[in-house]
């Protein structure tokens, strides 16, 4: 993944691509800060699991500040906010449909044996095993609930 990003940070560079050039900068700024932290705990760089986070961190944080941005009509910033976002999903793999999710959670229902909303825990641990960064796992948690609950 981290090739992937220097490889686009390249291409941007050669076609002068300013405000793709910066948010690929901050991506690497915010994968060597991880590596940093991890270091400190004598662990070796961050792998592409850890980066996936780091990347759905940074979208969640731009669409906080587009809202708020847009709310104080200041359009020209929250326009900036979601162009990045948009750089930044090049890397995220491609979320699943509302209906691909609704199979995924049924198909880890099953896996799973589960019975009751005790086994929620079990339900959703197979999801985020098997879809890291494909399924918002705040909706599939409540998609769970009411299945095992109904």
């Amino acid at each position: 993944m981290r090739d992937q990003i220097n490889q686009a940070l390249k291409h941007a560079l050669k076609n002068r691509e300013t405000r793709r050039m910066g948010t690929l900068r901050l991506i690497n700024a915010a994968i060597k800060d991880r590596d940093i932290e991890a270091r400190g705990k004598g662990k070796e760089a961050v792998d592409d699991a850890e980066i996936l986070q780091i990347l759905q961190k940074m979208v969640k944080q731009r669409e906080e500040s587009a809202a708020v941005y847009a709310e104080n009509d200041r359009e020209e910033l929250a326009a900036q906010e979601r162009a990045e976002i948009e750089v930044i999903q090049d890397f995220l793999p491609k979320p699943l449909s509302d209906d691909e999710v609704e199979a995924a959670i049924d198909a880890a229902i099953e896996e799973t044996g589960a019975q009751s909303l005790k086994d929620m825990g079990k339900v959703v641990g197979v999801l985020k095993a098997k879809y890291p960064g494909r399924i918002d796992f705040g909706q599939a948690s409540k998609a769970v609930k009411a299945k095992l609950n109904g």
